[in-house]
Protein backbone atom coordinates (compact mmCIF):
# COMPACT_ATOMS: atom_id res chain seq x y z
CA UNK A 1 0.00 0.00 0.00
CA UNK A 2 2.75 2.48 -0.96
CA UNK A 3 1.64 6.06 -1.67
CA UNK A 4 -1.69 5.32 0.00
CA UNK A 5 -3.73 8.42 0.82
CA UNK A 6 -5.50 8.75 4.16
CA UNK A 7 -7.91 11.54 5.11
CA UNK A 8 -7.92 11.87 8.89
CA UNK A 9 -11.10 13.68 9.85
CA UNK A 10 -12.91 14.99 12.90
CA UNK A 11 -16.23 16.82 12.97
CA UNK A 12 -18.02 18.74 15.69
CA UNK A 13 -21.80 18.72 15.43
CA UNK A 14 -25.07 20.02 16.86
CA UNK A 15 -25.79 16.78 18.72
CA UNK A 16 -24.79 13.24 19.51
CA UNK A 17 -26.83 11.33 16.97
CA UNK A 18 -26.53 10.97 13.21
CA UNK A 19 -29.89 11.72 11.64
CA UNK A 20 -30.64 15.45 11.75
CA UNK A 21 -27.20 16.16 13.15
CA UNK A 22 -25.38 19.04 11.43
CA UNK A 23 -21.68 19.84 11.25
CA UNK A 24 -20.43 22.93 13.13
CA UNK A 25 -16.71 22.38 12.52
CA UNK A 26 -14.57 20.08 10.38
CA UNK A 27 -10.86 19.39 10.12
CA UNK A 28 -9.21 17.17 7.50
CA UNK A 29 -5.53 16.18 7.39
CA UNK A 30 -4.37 14.25 4.33
CA UNK A 31 -1.51 11.77 4.69
CA UNK A 32 0.43 10.05 1.95
CA UNK A 33 1.50 6.91 3.77
CA UNK A 34 2.47 8.53 7.10
CA UNK A 35 3.48 11.98 5.78
CA UNK A 36 1.15 14.99 6.08
CA UNK A 37 0.60 16.61 2.68
CA UNK A 38 -2.48 18.80 3.23
CA UNK A 39 -4.73 20.22 5.93
CA UNK A 40 -8.07 22.00 6.00
CA UNK A 41 -10.12 23.24 8.95
CA UNK A 42 -13.15 25.48 9.19
CA UNK A 43 -16.20 26.30 11.23
CA UNK A 44 -19.45 25.45 9.46
CA UNK A 45 -22.81 27.18 9.77
CA UNK A 46 -25.20 24.30 10.62
CA UNK A 47 -28.28 26.38 9.77
CA UNK A 48 -29.83 25.36 13.08
CA UNK A 49 -29.51 26.16 16.77
CA UNK A 50 -26.56 24.72 18.69
CA UNK A 51 -27.83 23.31 22.02
CA UNK A 52 -26.27 24.70 25.22
CA UNK A 53 -24.83 21.32 26.25
CA UNK A 54 -22.93 21.15 22.95
CA UNK A 55 -21.61 24.67 23.46
CA UNK A 56 -20.52 23.62 26.93
CA UNK A 57 -18.62 20.68 25.43
CA UNK A 58 -17.03 22.30 22.37
CA UNK A 59 -17.17 26.03 23.09
CA UNK A 60 -18.86 26.53 19.71
CA UNK A 61 -22.02 28.67 19.87
CA UNK A 62 -24.45 30.26 17.42
CA UNK A 63 -22.47 33.52 17.27
CA UNK A 64 -19.26 31.74 16.26
CA UNK A 65 -20.83 30.01 13.25
CA UNK A 66 -23.21 32.78 12.13
CA UNK A 67 -20.85 34.04 9.40
CA UNK A 68 -19.11 30.70 8.79
CA UNK A 69 -19.53 28.95 5.40
CA UNK A 70 -22.45 26.58 5.06
CA UNK A 71 -21.73 22.95 4.26
CA UNK A 72 -22.54 23.27 0.57
CA UNK A 73 -19.89 25.99 0.36
CA UNK A 74 -17.12 23.66 1.62
CA UNK A 75 -18.44 20.43 0.09
CA UNK A 76 -16.14 20.57 -2.97
CA UNK A 77 -13.10 21.07 -0.73
CA UNK A 78 -14.10 18.02 1.33
CA UNK A 79 -14.59 15.94 -1.82
CA UNK A 80 -11.20 17.07 -3.14
CA UNK A 81 -9.41 16.07 0.06
CA UNK A 82 -11.10 12.67 0.43
CA UNK A 83 -11.20 11.45 -3.18
CA UNK A 84 -8.96 8.40 -3.56
CA UNK A 85 -8.22 8.40 0.17
CA UNK A 86 -9.26 6.16 3.04
CA UNK A 87 -11.50 7.98 5.53
CA UNK A 88 -9.86 7.71 8.99
CA UNK A 89 -11.38 8.87 12.27
CA UNK A 90 -11.52 8.03 15.94
CA UNK A 91 -14.88 6.21 16.13
CA UNK A 92 -15.15 6.46 12.35
CA UNK A 93 -18.79 5.45 11.98
CA UNK A 94 -19.92 8.67 13.65
CA UNK A 95 -17.84 11.12 11.59
CA UNK A 96 -18.31 9.17 8.36
CA UNK A 97 -22.09 8.89 8.68
CA UNK A 98 -22.50 12.56 9.64
CA UNK A 99 -20.47 13.65 6.60
CA UNK A 100 -22.39 11.22 4.39
CA UNK A 101 -25.71 12.60 5.66
CA UNK A 102 -24.57 16.15 4.85
CA UNK A 103 -23.82 15.11 1.28
CA UNK A 104 -27.09 13.21 1.09
CA UNK A 105 -28.90 16.43 1.99
CA UNK A 106 -27.23 18.00 -1.05
CA UNK A 107 -28.37 15.14 -3.27
CA UNK A 108 -24.92 13.55 -3.53
CA UNK A 109 -23.69 10.06 -2.62
CA UNK A 110 -20.56 10.00 -0.45
CA UNK A 111 -18.80 6.64 -0.32
CA UNK A 112 -15.29 6.03 0.95
CA UNK A 113 -13.33 3.15 2.47
CA UNK A 114 -12.91 3.80 6.16
CA UNK A 115 -10.73 2.92 9.15
CA UNK A 116 -11.44 3.40 12.84
CA UNK A 117 -8.52 4.32 15.11
CA UNK A 118 -10.49 3.08 18.14
CA UNK A 119 -10.78 -0.41 16.70
CA UNK A 120 -7.24 -0.39 15.31
CA UNK A 121 -5.90 0.69 18.71
CA UNK A 122 -7.81 -2.05 20.51
CA UNK A 123 -6.29 -4.58 18.12
CA UNK A 124 -2.69 -3.30 17.97
CA UNK A 125 -2.40 -1.75 21.47
CA UNK A 126 -4.37 -4.20 23.63
CA UNK A 127 -4.87 -4.09 27.37
CA UNK A 128 -5.65 -0.41 27.93
CA UNK A 129 -8.48 0.53 30.30
CA UNK A 130 -10.05 2.97 27.86
CA UNK A 131 -9.72 3.73 24.16
CA UNK A 132 -11.29 7.16 24.19
CA UNK A 133 -9.11 9.70 22.42
CA UNK A 134 -8.29 11.55 25.63
CA UNK A 135 -7.30 8.39 27.54
CA UNK A 136 -5.28 7.04 24.59
CA UNK A 137 -3.37 10.31 24.29
CA UNK A 138 -2.56 10.20 28.01
CA UNK A 139 -1.45 6.55 27.85
CA UNK A 140 0.68 7.05 24.73
CA UNK A 141 2.01 10.54 25.55
CA UNK A 142 0.34 12.10 22.52
CA UNK A 143 -0.22 15.87 22.83
CA UNK A 144 -3.88 16.83 22.74
CA UNK A 145 -4.66 20.53 22.61
CA UNK A 146 -8.12 21.92 22.01
CA UNK A 147 -10.07 18.81 23.10
CA UNK A 148 -13.53 18.57 21.51
CA UNK A 149 -12.53 20.98 18.77
CA UNK A 150 -12.09 19.54 15.29
CA UNK A 151 -8.49 20.64 14.71
CA UNK A 152 -7.20 19.57 18.14
CA UNK A 153 -8.84 16.15 17.93
CA UNK A 154 -7.71 15.64 14.33
CA UNK A 155 -4.08 16.53 15.10
CA UNK A 156 -4.05 13.99 17.95
CA UNK A 157 -5.72 11.35 15.77
CA UNK A 158 -3.09 11.90 13.08
CA UNK A 159 -0.27 11.15 15.56
CA UNK A 160 -2.18 8.12 16.86
CA UNK A 161 -2.70 6.83 13.32
CA UNK A 162 0.97 7.34 12.48
CA UNK A 163 1.82 5.18 15.52
CA UNK A 164 -0.64 2.55 14.31
CA UNK A 165 1.05 2.49 10.89
CA UNK A 166 4.40 1.74 12.54
CA UNK A 167 2.82 -1.12 14.52
CA UNK A 168 1.36 -2.64 11.34
CA UNK A 169 4.17 -2.15 8.77
CA UNK A 170 2.85 -4.84 6.41
CA UNK A 171 -0.71 -3.47 6.79
CA UNK A 172 -2.01 -6.93 7.67
CA UNK A 173 -4.43 -5.60 10.30
CA UNK A 174 -5.39 -2.57 8.21
CA UNK A 175 -6.13 -4.75 5.18
CA UNK A 176 -8.31 -6.98 7.35
CA UNK A 177 -10.27 -3.97 8.55
CA UNK A 178 -10.64 -2.70 4.97
CA UNK A 179 -11.96 -6.04 3.75
CA UNK A 180 -15.50 -5.44 2.52
CA UNK A 181 -16.62 -8.70 4.15
CA UNK A 182 -15.08 -7.83 7.50
CA UNK A 183 -17.37 -6.80 10.36
CA UNK A 184 -14.67 -4.50 11.73
CA UNK A 185 -15.86 -1.46 9.77
CA UNK A 186 -19.48 -1.75 10.91
CA UNK A 187 -19.16 -2.80 14.54
CA UNK A 188 -19.30 -0.26 17.37
CA UNK A 189 -15.86 0.75 18.64
CA UNK A 190 -15.85 -1.24 21.89
CA UNK A 191 -16.96 -4.62 20.51
CA UNK A 192 -14.61 -7.05 18.82
CA UNK A 193 -15.39 -9.49 16.03
CA UNK A 194 -14.86 -12.47 18.33
CA UNK A 195 -17.72 -11.31 20.57
CA UNK A 196 -20.10 -11.21 17.61
CA UNK A 197 -18.85 -14.46 16.09
CA UNK A 198 -19.44 -16.26 19.39
CA UNK A 199 -23.14 -15.35 19.46
CA UNK A 200 -25.49 -18.26 18.70
CA UNK A 201 -27.92 -18.32 15.80
CA UNK A 202 -30.66 -19.65 18.07
CA UNK A 203 -33.69 -18.38 19.98
CA UNK A 204 -33.18 -16.54 23.25
CA UNK A 205 -32.52 -13.18 24.87
CA UNK A 206 -29.47 -10.92 24.73
CA UNK A 207 -28.23 -8.18 27.06
CA UNK A 208 -26.10 -5.20 26.00
CA UNK A 209 -23.87 -4.00 28.85
CA UNK A 210 -21.89 -0.80 29.34
CA UNK A 211 -18.31 -0.41 30.56
CA UNK A 212 -19.37 -0.95 34.19
CA UNK A 213 -21.35 -4.09 33.37
CA UNK A 214 -24.75 -2.44 33.70
CA UNK A 215 -27.49 -3.78 31.44
CA UNK A 216 -28.42 -0.97 29.04
CA UNK A 217 -30.63 -2.96 26.63
CA UNK A 218 -32.50 -6.27 26.78
CA UNK A 219 -33.87 -7.92 23.67
CA UNK A 220 -35.19 -11.23 22.39
CA UNK A 221 -34.67 -12.90 19.04
CA UNK A 222 -35.29 -16.08 17.08
CA UNK A 223 -31.72 -15.67 15.83
CA UNK A 224 -29.61 -13.87 18.45
CA UNK A 225 -26.55 -13.17 16.27
CA UNK A 226 -28.59 -11.84 13.35
CA UNK A 227 -30.68 -9.57 15.59
CA UNK A 228 -27.67 -8.19 17.47
CA UNK A 229 -25.87 -7.33 14.23
CA UNK A 230 -28.99 -5.61 12.89
CA UNK A 231 -28.73 -3.04 15.72
CA UNK A 232 -25.38 -1.88 14.32
CA UNK A 233 -26.65 -1.40 10.77
CA UNK A 234 -29.54 0.76 11.96
CA UNK A 235 -28.56 4.44 11.63
CA UNK A 236 -31.24 5.81 13.94
CA UNK A 237 -29.78 8.05 16.63
CA UNK A 238 -30.94 5.76 19.43
CA UNK A 239 -29.40 2.66 17.85
CA UNK A 240 -26.16 4.53 17.22
CA UNK A 241 -26.01 5.68 20.85
CA UNK A 242 -26.70 2.11 22.00
CA UNK A 243 -23.77 0.83 19.96
CA UNK A 244 -21.45 3.51 21.32
CA UNK A 245 -22.33 2.56 24.90
CA UNK A 246 -22.02 -1.23 24.49
CA UNK A 247 -18.89 -2.99 25.73
CA UNK A 248 -20.07 -6.57 26.22
CA UNK A 249 -23.01 -8.73 25.17
CA UNK A 250 -24.47 -11.61 27.20
CA UNK A 251 -27.12 -14.00 26.04
CA UNK A 252 -29.35 -16.81 27.31
CA UNK A 253 -30.88 -19.51 25.12
CA UNK A 254 -34.55 -20.27 25.67
CA UNK A 255 -35.39 -22.82 22.98
CA UNK A 256 -38.63 -21.07 21.99
CA UNK A 257 -40.02 -17.61 21.42
CA UNK A 258 -42.59 -17.68 24.26
CA UNK A 259 -39.99 -18.06 27.02
CA UNK A 260 -37.77 -15.53 25.22
CA UNK A 261 -40.60 -12.98 25.37
CA UNK A 262 -41.32 -13.72 29.03
CA UNK A 263 -37.63 -13.59 30.00
CA UNK A 264 -37.12 -10.35 28.07
CA UNK A 265 -40.03 -8.81 30.00
CA UNK A 266 -38.50 -10.01 33.29
CA UNK A 267 -35.08 -8.53 32.45
CA UNK A 268 -36.58 -5.19 31.50
CA UNK A 269 -38.48 -5.02 34.78
CA UNK A 270 -35.40 -6.12 36.73
CA UNK A 271 -32.74 -3.89 35.15
CA UNK A 272 -34.84 -1.04 33.74
CA UNK A 273 -32.32 -0.70 30.86
CA UNK A 274 -31.52 2.78 29.59
CA UNK A 275 -32.21 2.02 25.91
CA UNK A 276 -35.42 -0.01 26.31
CA UNK A 277 -38.56 2.05 25.95
CA UNK A 278 -41.30 -0.61 25.87
CA UNK A 279 -42.45 -2.50 28.99
CA UNK A 280 -40.69 -0.19 31.45
CA UNK A 281 -43.74 1.57 32.83
CA UNK A 282 -45.38 -0.49 35.59
CA UNK A 283 -49.10 -1.07 35.05
CA UNK A 284 -51.35 -1.22 38.13
CA UNK A 285 -54.11 -3.75 37.42
CA UNK A 286 -57.84 -3.41 37.87
CA UNK A 287 -59.65 -5.96 40.02
CA UNK A 288 -63.17 -7.06 40.78
CA UNK A 289 -63.84 -6.91 44.51
CA UNK A 290 -66.83 -7.52 46.78
CA UNK A 291 -68.18 -5.84 49.89
CA UNK A 292 -71.42 -5.89 51.88
CA UNK A 293 -73.44 -2.69 52.16
CA UNK A 294 -75.61 -1.51 55.08
CA UNK A 295 -78.61 -3.43 53.76
CA UNK A 296 -76.62 -6.68 53.81
CA UNK A 297 -76.46 -6.84 50.00
CA UNK A 298 -73.20 -8.11 48.50
CA UNK A 299 -72.01 -5.52 46.04
CA UNK A 300 -69.35 -5.90 43.33
CA UNK A 301 -67.07 -3.14 42.12
CA UNK A 302 -63.95 -2.39 40.08
CA UNK A 303 -60.92 -1.03 41.87
CA UNK A 304 -57.26 -0.49 41.07
CA UNK A 305 -54.63 -2.07 43.29
CA UNK A 306 -51.00 -3.21 43.14
CA UNK A 307 -51.97 -6.24 45.21
CA UNK A 308 -53.41 -9.02 43.07
CA UNK A 309 -53.13 -12.01 45.39
CA UNK A 310 -56.60 -11.80 46.95
CA UNK A 311 -58.57 -10.18 44.15
CA UNK A 312 -61.49 -12.08 42.66
CA UNK A 313 -60.21 -11.32 39.18
CA UNK A 314 -57.53 -9.01 37.75
CA UNK A 315 -57.48 -7.06 34.49
CA UNK A 316 -55.00 -4.71 32.91
CA UNK A 317 -57.61 -2.65 31.06
CA UNK A 318 -60.65 -1.10 32.72
CA UNK A 319 -62.78 -1.98 29.70
CA UNK A 320 -61.99 -5.70 30.21
CA UNK A 321 -63.02 -5.49 33.87
CA UNK A 322 -66.30 -3.77 32.95
CA UNK A 323 -66.97 -6.38 30.26
CA UNK A 324 -66.48 -9.21 32.77
CA UNK A 325 -68.70 -7.50 35.35
CA UNK A 326 -71.44 -6.98 32.78
CA UNK A 327 -71.23 -10.66 31.83
CA UNK A 328 -71.64 -11.70 35.48
CA UNK A 329 -74.65 -9.38 35.77
CA UNK A 330 -76.30 -10.87 32.72
CA UNK A 331 -75.46 -14.53 33.39
CA UNK A 332 -76.52 -14.49 37.07
CA UNK A 333 -79.30 -11.89 36.87
CA UNK A 334 -77.49 -9.47 39.15
CA UNK A 335 -78.38 -5.83 39.58
CA UNK A 336 -76.23 -3.36 37.53
CA UNK A 337 -76.75 -0.80 40.32
CA UNK A 338 -75.23 -3.10 42.95
CA UNK A 339 -72.43 -4.04 40.56
CA UNK A 340 -71.52 -0.36 40.32
CA UNK A 341 -72.32 -0.26 36.62
CA UNK A 342 -74.86 2.49 37.30
CA UNK A 343 -74.68 5.60 39.48
CA UNK A 344 -78.25 6.02 40.66
CA UNK A 345 -80.36 6.03 43.82
CA UNK A 346 -83.38 4.75 41.92
CA UNK A 347 -84.02 1.26 40.57
CA UNK A 348 -81.55 0.04 37.92
CA UNK A 349 -82.00 1.03 34.27
CA UNK A 350 -78.99 -0.34 32.42
CA UNK A 351 -79.07 0.21 28.64
CA UNK A 352 -78.30 -3.46 27.93
CA UNK A 353 -78.78 -5.58 31.05
CA UNK A 354 -82.53 -5.86 31.70
CA UNK A 355 -82.87 -9.09 33.73
CA UNK A 356 -82.44 -7.77 37.28
CA UNK A 357 -84.98 -9.48 39.57
CA UNK A 358 -85.71 -6.35 41.58
CA UNK A 359 -83.29 -6.29 44.49
CA UNK A 360 -82.85 -2.56 43.82
CA UNK A 361 -86.54 -1.89 44.49
CA UNK A 362 -87.04 -4.48 47.24
CA UNK A 363 -88.92 -6.91 44.95
CA UNK A 364 -86.42 -9.70 45.76
CA UNK A 365 -85.07 -10.88 49.10
CA UNK A 366 -81.49 -10.10 50.06
CA UNK A 367 -80.80 -13.78 50.80
CA UNK A 368 -81.84 -14.98 47.33
CA UNK A 369 -79.88 -12.20 45.64
CA UNK A 370 -76.74 -12.88 47.67
CA UNK A 371 -76.93 -16.58 46.75
CA UNK A 372 -76.69 -15.65 43.05
CA UNK A 373 -73.82 -13.25 43.78
CA UNK A 374 -71.94 -16.09 45.51
CA UNK A 375 -72.53 -18.34 42.49
CA UNK A 376 -71.15 -15.60 40.25
CA UNK A 377 -68.05 -15.27 42.44
CA UNK A 378 -67.59 -19.05 42.43
CA UNK A 379 -67.60 -18.98 38.63
CA UNK A 380 -64.72 -16.49 38.68
CA UNK A 381 -62.70 -18.80 40.91
CA UNK A 382 -63.34 -21.72 38.57
CA UNK A 383 -62.04 -19.68 35.65
CA UNK A 384 -58.65 -19.39 37.40
CA UNK A 385 -57.32 -22.59 35.93
CA UNK A 386 -54.01 -24.31 36.58
CA UNK A 387 -52.13 -25.59 33.55
CA UNK A 388 -48.78 -25.51 31.81
CA UNK A 389 -47.83 -24.74 28.26
CA UNK A 390 -45.50 -27.32 26.75
CA UNK A 391 -42.94 -25.92 24.31
CA UNK A 392 -39.62 -26.79 22.67
CA UNK A 393 -36.53 -26.98 24.85
CA UNK A 394 -33.00 -25.71 24.28
CA UNK A 395 -31.81 -29.11 23.06
CA UNK A 396 -33.33 -32.12 21.33
CA UNK A 397 -33.35 -34.01 24.66
CA UNK A 398 -35.62 -31.69 26.62
CA UNK A 399 -38.85 -29.76 26.47
CA UNK A 400 -39.88 -26.63 28.29
CA UNK A 401 -42.94 -25.68 30.29
CA UNK A 402 -44.56 -22.39 31.26
CA UNK A 403 -46.57 -22.73 34.48
CA UNK A 404 -49.86 -20.94 35.19
CA UNK A 405 -51.37 -21.69 38.61
CA UNK A 406 -54.85 -20.44 39.52
CA UNK A 407 -54.63 -18.07 36.57
CA UNK A 408 -51.30 -16.57 37.69
CA UNK A 409 -48.03 -16.97 35.76
CA UNK A 410 -45.49 -18.69 38.03
CA UNK A 411 -42.47 -19.13 35.77
CA UNK A 412 -40.89 -21.59 33.36
CA UNK A 413 -38.55 -24.57 33.35
CA UNK A 414 -36.88 -27.28 31.32
CA UNK A 415 -37.34 -31.04 31.70
CA UNK A 416 -35.39 -33.89 30.17
CA UNK A 417 -37.52 -36.25 28.08
CA UNK A 418 -36.58 -39.10 30.42
CA UNK A 419 -38.24 -37.44 33.45
CA UNK A 420 -41.66 -38.75 34.48
CA UNK A 421 -43.74 -35.99 36.09
CA UNK A 422 -47.43 -36.24 36.90
CA UNK A 423 -48.34 -33.84 39.72
CA UNK A 424 -47.98 -30.09 40.16
CA UNK A 425 -45.44 -30.64 42.93
CA UNK A 426 -43.24 -32.69 40.58
CA UNK A 427 -42.62 -29.57 38.50
CA UNK A 428 -41.51 -27.36 41.41
CA UNK A 429 -37.88 -28.47 41.40
CA UNK A 430 -37.58 -27.60 37.70
CA UNK A 431 -39.39 -24.26 37.93
CA UNK A 432 -37.59 -20.94 37.55
CA UNK A 433 -39.93 -18.61 39.44
CA UNK A 434 -40.99 -15.41 37.71
CA UNK A 435 -43.22 -12.45 38.55
CA UNK A 436 -46.77 -12.19 37.25
CA UNK A 437 -47.16 -8.78 35.56
CA UNK A 438 -49.24 -6.96 33.02
CA UNK A 439 -46.62 -7.74 30.38
CA UNK A 440 -46.44 -11.48 31.10
CA UNK A 441 -50.24 -11.64 31.08
CA UNK A 442 -50.33 -9.92 27.70
CA UNK A 443 -47.64 -12.23 26.28
CA UNK A 444 -49.38 -15.43 27.44
CA UNK A 445 -52.82 -14.28 26.27
CA UNK A 446 -51.37 -13.43 22.86
CA UNK A 447 -49.77 -16.87 22.67
CA UNK A 448 -53.05 -18.62 23.57
CA UNK A 449 -54.98 -16.61 20.98
CA UNK A 450 -52.49 -17.67 18.34
CA UNK A 451 -51.98 -21.33 19.30
CA UNK A 452 -55.21 -22.22 21.11
CA UNK A 453 -54.99 -25.23 23.44
CA UNK A 454 -52.65 -27.28 21.25
CA UNK A 455 -49.77 -27.15 23.75
CA UNK A 456 -51.74 -26.89 27.02
CA UNK A 457 -51.74 -29.56 29.71
CA UNK A 458 -54.30 -29.07 32.52
CA UNK A 459 -53.97 -30.25 36.12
Amino acid sequence: MRDQLYSVIDVETTGKGILGNRITEICIVVLKDSTIIDKFTTLVNPEQHIPPFITGLTGIDDDMVRNAPKFHEVANRILEMTTGAIFVAHNVNFDYNVVREEFKNLGHTFTRKKLCTVRLSRKLIPGLFSYSLGRLCTSLNIPLEGRHRAEGDTDATVILFQRILTLDPEHLTINTFLNARSKEATLPPHLNVETIDSLPEETGIYLFKDQKGNVIYAGKAKNIKQRVISHFYDKKNKEYALGQSTYTIDYELTGNELIALLLEAEKIQKYYPKFNSAQKKPVVPFRILKYTNRKGIIQLAIDRSKSIDHSLEIFYRRSDAIEQLEKLCFDYQLCPKYCNLLNTTERCSHYRIKNCKGICCEEESVALYNMRVQKALTSLTKEKETYFIKEKGRTMNEHSFIMIQDGVYKGFGYIDHSEQLSTLEDFDSFLTSQKHTYHTTKIIKSYLRKHGENNIVYF
